[in-house]
């Protein structure tokens, strides 16, 4: 019997369901992080997080389509095993960029408003006038 549709269903039911709990977990879990890098604008951090969760699920579950393809035929449970192991491993690795690059993005985008709020010179008295008896 051939196992390889078998390899196919099992692949796209743990790739897919992986994908969905990651982005839950970093949408969830990075909310306030977003939340940090936009100075505290709640309404932006909501769409921001709930794009970057759009764009998680379009480029992991596109790459899990197209990562489908398998070249050999499976036939035993151990080839399977073998082709399973291979294909979500390299899911798992895929997320785990991805997560990577958002957070090293984010981190970024906090770091430099840090340091533009550092910078900002202090504002001059507006009407500033010269103290009585001097």
């Amino acid at each position: 019997m051939d196992l390889t549709v078998v390899a196919y269903v099992v692949y796209l039911v743990i790739s897919i369901g992986l994908t969905i709990w990651v982005a839950r977990t970093l949408s969830r879990n990075g909310r306030v992080f977003i939340g940090d890098v936009l100075q505290g604008n709640e309404k932006l951090a909501d769409a921001v997080n709930h794009l970057l969760v759009v764009g998680f699920y379009l480029v992991n579950i596109g790459f899990v389509t197209l990562y489908l393809r398998s070249g050999e035929t499976i036939l035993e449970a151990r080839g399977l095993f073998e082709a399973l192991s291979v294909k979500i491993g390299v899911v798992l690795l895929v997320l785990g960029v991805m997560h990577l690059g958002n957070v090293w993005v984010l981190n970024r985008m906090r770091r430099r408003g840090i340091m533009e709020h550092r910078q900002t010179p202090p504002v001059a008295p507006q009407a500033w006038t010269t103290p009585a008896g001097a």
